[in-house]
């Protein structure tokens, strides 16, 4: 799409001419760009995701499919971005880079970008994984909100405003490092999936 390839020109050009240290390539969504049915948000890219230059490859990779045969979709039916587009990374105790959280201000400078993004995609939903995707949107936590729709108000630059769902999930990542929440993030993918069905079979009754 015409659009979709212009934001990715405009976005490039805007970090190019802001990057000081030879950041990392940015790594821009992967997907149905036209009215998928969701479009998932997570934080950053990986390493992998830096190397490949597609969101959610690698362990990321393994983490989307499962959560993708959960919800019986397939990656071509939907769309898959980040909050932030590079890889932020901090030196390790090796030496050697690390992922890091991206900060308040890298946030705030890709935020119009995803907002513009999700204007040219147009999904019908929003899926957000962690705090930093759901934090873009609303300024409450996944501890409070995760498994349930809410309201996401999208705000393009120099557009109209609109609301979308949105559906937080805690980030697969999360789970990994606290057990504890893995029954929780597996109701919430079932959550999902239930309300999902329960909206196609609504659009599809004549």
């Amino acid at each position: 799409m015409k659009s979709m390839l212009q934001f990715r020109r405009d976005c490039t050009a805007f970090f190019q001419a802001l990057s000081e240290d030879g950041q990392s390539p940015l790594v821009f969504g992967d997907g149905l760009e036209n009215r998928p049915v969701l479009m998932l948000i997570g934080e950053a890219p990986g390493e992998q995701e830096a190397l490949q230059g597609k969101p959610f490859v690698g362990k990321a990779g393994k983490n989307l499919a499962r959560f993708l045969e959960t919800l019986e979709l397939r990656r071509e039916e939907i769309y898959i971005s980040n909050v932030v587009k590079f890889r932020p990374t901090k030196a390790g105790a090796s030496g050697r880079r690390v992922n890091r959280p991206p900060t308040r201000e890298e946030r705030e400078l890709f935020t119009p970008w995803l907002m513009k993004e999700i204007a040219i995609v147009k999904p019908d939903a929003l899926v957000t994984l962690g705090n930093v995707a759901l934090q873009a949107f609303v300024k409450d936590t996944i501890g409070n909100l995760h498994g349930a729709w809410q309201r996401a108000v999208v705000a393009p630059p120099e557009k109209k405003a609109f609301t979308l769902p949105l559906f937080p999930l805690y980030h697969p990542a999360s789970v990994i490092y606290n057990r504890a929440l893995t029954a929780v993030y597996e109701e919430d993918l079932l959550r999902l999936r239930e309300t999902l069905r329960v909206k196609s079979n609504a659009g599809n009754d004549d």
